[in-house]
């Protein structure tokens, strides 16, 4: 027997064995795959037997410049002989400072201050607890709820949770969570024909514009993913929403909590999402790509005027005391700070526009397709929505794991494409070569027919 079987095997085994993996029913690897990984390297994954795989989701999205990025592992590496963490209550460091610095010149104008924390979860539980902190440290105590998008998803975390509205992730634990708010979703795929999806975007408004009318004098924050609603099947909508809803927030006197998560650093073809609204909210949670990748870092960003409620002497006990251990983590901030340089010196948005230019021409002919209802794209996140019958858009039974013919044909072939239901999507590392686009495009093809035969 080779011994890259052997390897391979070995590794399974093991991880079987103990590992508990995410968002997974572990009883299917009794008959898919678990994938070994030994290397990776630009957009491509390596397995132990020397197989490769196009990585057409970033790793679940944190992925920007590549794997093994030199830059990036060269700015890690150099940290890691200096600091590799401290208490980051009551000391600091080069790397978070610069990077705070580097943030605030990049965010919209106004977000001066960067609370950290160390996954994206983490930042929506720091927005949630900040803005009701905030109501309370002003003296509006009655400000205590939370208005969301219907088909949102903001973390696994029970604040996060709370605040998302996917019963995929969230029905299980609704007895957990905190009751909140929720308004109808802009996502245009709904919409009539005829309609365009500014329209409906205003359309769709109206609801949350009644919503916060009636509740304003208890609702601490509104919380969006501007323009996708990625978990929620990579679902978008106009930038006209975000402008109606920030209008709004500030003539009820509520906050904007804008999720960038998934969205920020180029994904939807601005550095962040927001951008293409031309709105400031009062918290942006940004994570994933924030570090290229490579270690779980995120950050709240939000105003002086937030920062000032919770400024005053300690026994007023007006303090954010929310803290995790490894806040601020050295490694983490080096790591964003070469990420961040790496936007600075080289014209990546303006490259990814042409890629996905590309990658949207490499899947056009699937328009035509009798199963597909729509292809969808923000910048370079590229969405193909499968339905069992295209007239009616009526869905495939989720029992039959259509999605999984696709992940699974997919692995076969030398990619990574996990579909979200039976939405494909791709959401690939920024500088892959247009061919590897056209290949990921082929297998999603091959993908398609058989997971709709």
């Amino acid at each position: 027997m080779p011994q890259w079987v052997v390897d391979n095997a070995n590794w399974v085994a093991r991880d079987l064995a103990h590992v508990w993996h995410p968002c997974t029913q572990m009883k299917d690897h009794e008959s898919v795959p678990m994938i070994p990984l030994r290397s990776g390297k630009g957009v491509w994954l390596e397995d132990h037997a020397g197989k490769r795989y196009i990585d057409g989701i970033s790793s679940w999205w944190v992925n920007l410049f590549g794997h093994a990025n030199p830059r990036i592992g060269s700015a890690v590496t150099e940290q890691l002989g200096r600091l590799e963490h401290a208490i980051f209550a009551g000391f600091t460091h080069e790397p978070a400072v610069t990077l705070a610095e580097q943030l605030v010149s990049l965010a919209p104008p106004g977000l001066n201050r960067c609370f950290f924390a160390d996954n994206g979860s983490a930042a929506i539980e720091v927005a949630v607890k900040m803005s009701f902190h905030f109501w309370r440290n002003t003296g509006k105590s009655r400000k205590t709820r939370f208005i969301t998008l219907a088909n949102s998803y903001h973390g696994e975390t029970l604040g996060a949770l709370a605040v998302g509205n996917v019963d995929l992730y969230k029905s299980i634990y609704k007895p957990l969570l905190m009751d909140v708010i929720t308004a109808p979703s802009p996502d245009a795929y709904p919409r009539e024909p005829g309609v365009s999806e500014a329209e409906h975007a205003r359309r769709q408004f109206a609801a949350m514009d009644a919503l916060l009318a009636e509740h304003h004098d208890t609702v601490a924050a509104v919380i969006a993913e501007p323009l996708v609603q990625c978990a929620g099947g990579m679902r978008m909508y106009d930038p006209v929403y975000l402008q109606l809803l920030r209008e709004a927030c500030d003539r009820h006197g509520v906050h904007l909590i804008a999720d960038e998560i998934a969205v920020g650093f180029g994904r939807t073809g601005t550095m962040f999402a927001c951008e293409q609204a031309g709105i400031r909210p009062d918290y942006l949670c940004l994570s994933k790509g924030l570090t290229g990748g490579y270690l779980p870092l995120s950050v709240v960003l939000t105003t002086d005027d937030i920062y000032a409620a919770f400024y005053d002497e300690y026994v007023k006990l007006n303090a954010f005391l929310h803290s995790h251990s490894y806040t601020g983590n050295p490694l983490a901030c080096a790591a964003a700070n070469a990420t961040l340089a790496i936007f600075r010196d080289e014209p990546w948005l303006e490259r990814n526009r042409a890629t996905a230019r590309h990658l949207l021409a490499s899947v056009d002919h699937l328009r035509a397709h009798p199963h597909v209802a729509e292809i969808r794209q923000r910048g370079m996140i590229l969405a193909i929505e499968l339905v069992k019958d295209r007239a009616t858009r009526a869905p495939w039974p989720f029992e039959e794991r259509r999605g999984l013919r696709i992940y699974r044909h997919a692995l076969e072939r030398g990619a990574l494409i996990r579909p979200l239901g039976t939405t494909i999507y791709f959401m690939p590392p920024y500088g892959g070569a247009f061919a590897e686009g056209e290949t990921l495009a082929r297998i999603a093809t091959e993908g398609v027919e058989l997971a709709c035969a």
